[in-house]
């Protein structure tokens, strides 16, 4: 599993693109790609666990969703995570 850290600026660009990044997310959720993805309450930035034992998973799913190319999203880390509880 890996975690994917971003920091979230409040440009028009991103904001205009967020919804199609949520549906995005939503799909690879319901794929089984996804476990959890969401915003920091002060919307600062988001947390993406991905469900996945290879990193070139994660790296095709940031490459494949424009949201984390444009001015206002940063991708700060990607870490993998070994839960113990789920």
């Amino acid at each position: 599993m890996w975690i994917v850290e971003l920091k979230l600026e409040p440009t028009d660009e991103r904001l205009a693109a967020r919804p199609a990044h949520r549906e995005r997310l939503a799909q690879l959720h319901a794929d089984g790609v996804v476990r959890m993805a969401g915003p920091f309450a002060d919307d600062s930035g988001a947390v993406i666990i991905v469900d996945a034992d290879d990193r070139a998973v994660v790296d095709r799913l940031l490459a494949d969703d424009p949201y984390y190319a444009i001015d206002g999203v940063t991708v700060t880390d990607i870490r993998e995570w070994r839960p113990f509880i789920t």
